[in-house]
């Protein structure tokens, strides 16, 4: 559990260094904001910014100051702001360090909200939109705060809760993004965070709405310092939580709304903002109380902000720095933020549970053999209804006459096709469950899903690494790339977290920041080299059997082929390292060569999988723990029973999307995690529950 701040001594004590800490801020703010105006694609230097500052400036630099970069400038400082004073107050009051607009999934309800209404082809100014905006934000919010709690104690379920929720939006939202393709033109650039303006106008709506929301938050300071301290200390000294609470997180929520209204889902400000106030305040004491701490957080969020503007525009040319978002800059810079504060935090290991945890102890032999012959019906059932439905329904006979190679051209057309997609999709959710049961047992976190600790993410910078550096690339370095992406991945995220106390929470908020980081880099590789493809990128990204052919599925059949024989070979020492190291050492087993091993597998086996059908999420996490419900957690009967439940969501998902719109297809990748997501969150649900109720978490 992170260690919130206390209240220190009086400000009064030093007040000179929070003045200076002030002036250095302004000041930071004034050379950025000086900086950011001589940057652009316009020949406007800045010594023209100087003449125009005297009013001796040219009529063509004035109108590429005022209606360009004045704009971007000034949408920079208000949503980067709005952002820091946001995250700030969900801080306070959820006594959770890492909430913030993002790990409340805030921004992705904003975002799925306005892009839904302008997907039913809806037009609004721009504070309806912001209205939209604020509603579906302060429903994310709500909902992933139900799930994590608001002690304070419940930092890794916050992150994940949010993390899950969020997921699911995106999915949402990039289904509405490919639906609605016409309707939604542009929207893709902004939902990464773009600070591309049209004129003052937006600002000018939106800058008195900021203004007066942080007025009311700088109003009720007195109480949200005593919210944060606790609630029975405010109740003591008369104040009525819930209202402030409550009326907190609406104002919170309606900041981020404006900021995502104005430039779109920008990633991290809102939390490393706060953050970074809260770190300063041992050395300034005075910043713990609201009525420093908020101004401060939204100068920092300010200077981030901009700071990352400048940088981007900086490193690539004016051009490019408009097709790149700049909230995957401040995505890459806060998951590195991220990773350093989960590294640093003072984590409790008391609620790092084994995999086997709460879980079914085991079921008879003959009830085992029922269950997997059920599971291995449903999946050749599903496989079946894979190859039958689509674009063009088809019956066994047809089937049976392609075998035959009697089958007509239209037939044999649909078939040469729809086969290998589905094998592809059988082998991919076996693979991604073996290997989401390995990183579980080895990391003895039930929560170590190859997708929520960076493995994933790592296979696709990997694979899209490649695929935009590299013309004509081979499938088999495709596939190299994403096993070599997976393996650094890996490597990163278990070295920097064995080097700050192995804990299964550092290993999740490590993950996740890295995870995070790989995605802003998969993005701006695709907007850097082909910023006009936004299909290519959304199918990327959400994973998809689209076009794959026999010769696609040999990787994955042959890591499989490999990994297989080893799995048998270890299931003991499975079972056995999921208990602790001590227990395996006593009775005689190299845990460090099994378990280097057993995670090679599971980087084999996660990057082949996202090689050959892109990058999936909660395939790895969802199916290792049905199956231990079903099954148990002896890895003899436990990995069997996974990888059919895994070949069977990933074919039902690939089928779904290939059905449901047909002729339209939606990858299958979308489809796992809108079907995941809600498992996870009652996987998440009934955790809390438990954990309230004085039973073991699970």
């Amino acid at each position: 559990m992170l260690t919130l701040t206390k209240p220190g001594p009086p400000a009064v004590r030093r007040r000179g260094r929070a003045a200076l800490l002030g002036t250095g801020l302004a000041a930071l703010l004034l050379l950025g904001s000086a900086l950011h105006l001589t940057q652009g694609t316009a020949s406007v230097d800045a010594f023209d910014v100087l003449r125009l500052v005297f009013g001796d400036a040219t009529g063509d630099t004035t109108a590429v100051v005022v209606e360009s970069r004045l704009p971007r400038l000034l949408a920079a400082l208000l949503v980067g702001a709005a952002l820091g004073v946001a995250g700030a107050v969900l801080q306070s009051v959820s006594r959770n360090t890492l909430a913030s607009p993002d790990t409340l999934a805030v921004n992705a309800g904003a975002h799925l909200a306005v892009v839904a209404v302008a997907a039913f082809g809806v037009s609004l100014p721009l504070l309806g939109a912001t209205g939209v905006a604020f509603a579906g934000g302060l429903a994310a919010a709500v909902f992933v705060l139900a799930l994590s709690g608001t002690g304070g104690t419940g930092i890794v379920r916050l992150v994940l809760a949010g993390t899950a929720i969020a997921l699911a939006l995106v999915s949402v939202t990039q289904v509405l993004l490919l639906l609605y393709a016409q309707e939604t033109r542009g929207l893709f650039a902004w939902g990464e965070g773009s600070l591309e303006q049209n004129g003052l106008r937006g600002v000018g709506t939106l800058g008195p709405l900021v203004g007066l929301a942080l007025a009311a938050l700088l109003g009720m300071a007195r109480r949200l310092d005593l919210v944060h301290v606790g609630d029975d200390h405010a109740r003591t000294l008369g104040v009525h939580v819930g209202r402030v609470r409550v009326a907190a997180i609406a104002l919170a929520v309606l900041l981020a709304a404006a900021a995502v209204t104005l430039a779109g889902p920008i990633g991290f400000v809102g939390l490393a903002a706060p953050a970074l106030a809260r770190l300063l305040a041992p050395v300034v004491p005075g910043l713990h109380r609201h009525a420093a701490l908020l101004p401060f957080s939204a100068a920092l969020g300010a200077a981030l902000l901009l700071g990352a503007d400048v940088l981007l525009r900086a490193i690539v040319s004016p051009q490019r720095a408009l097709e790149v978002p700049t909230g995957v800059v401040t995505t890459i810079l806060g998951a590195l933020f991220l990773v350093v504060l989960a590294r640093t935090a003072r984590i409790t290991s008391a609620t790092a549970e084994p995999p086997a945890a709460g879980a079914r102890g085991g079921v008879s032999a003959l009830r085992y053999r029922v269950v997997l012959t059920v599971l291995a019906l449903a999946t050749v059932g599903a496989a079946v209804g894979a190859v039958l439905l689509g674009d063009a329904k088809l019956l066994l006979g047809d089937v049976v006459n392609w075998l035959s190679g009697q089958a007509g051209p239209i037939v044999t057309g649909v078939l040469d096709t729809r086969v290998p997609r589905v094998v592809a999709a059988l082998l991919a959710g076996a693979a991604l469950a073996l290997g989401g049961a390995l990183t579980q047992a080895v990391a003895r976190n039930p929560l170590a899903e190859p997708g929520m600790i960076g493995v994933v993410g790592g296979a696709g910078l990997g694979a899209v690494t490649v695929i935009t550096l590299v013309s004509g690339v081979g499938f088999w370095t495709l596939t190299g790339a994403a096993g070599l992406g997976a393996a650094l991945a890996m490597a990163v995220v278990f070295a920097v977290a064995a080097r700050g106390g192995f804990t299964s929470e550092r290993l999740v908020l490590i993950g996740f920041g890295v995870h995070a980081a790989t995605q802003a880099l998969v993005t701006l590789l695709i907007t850097l080299s082909d910023p006009w493809n936004e299909t290519k990128a959304l199918t990327w990204l959400g994973g998809s059997t689209y076009g794959r052919t026999l010769p696609h599925l040999v990787p994955m059949a042959l890591v499989l082929v490999l990994a297989v024989p080893v799995l048998i070979r270890l299931r003991r020492e499975l079972d056995l390292l999921a208990l602790d190291d001590e227990t395996p050492r006593v009775l005689g087993v190299p845990v460090a060569r099994s378990r280097l091993l057993l995670l090679s597998c599971a980087v084999l086996l996660t990057g082949a999988a996202v090689a050959g059908i892109g990058v999936l999420t909660f395939v790895g996490l969802v199916a290792p723990h049905a199956a231990r419900a079903i099954v148990g957690s002896r890895h003899a009967r436990l990995l069997p029973a996974a990888a059919l439940l895994g070949a069977l969501l990933v074919c039902a998902a690939d089928t779904l999307g290939r059905t449901v719109i047909a002729p339209g297809q939606l990858p299958a990748g979308l489809m796992t995690a809108i079907i995941g997501a809600p498992y996870f969150v009652w996987l998440l649900y009934r955790h809390r529950r438990q954990g309230s109720g004085g039973s073991r978490p699970h």
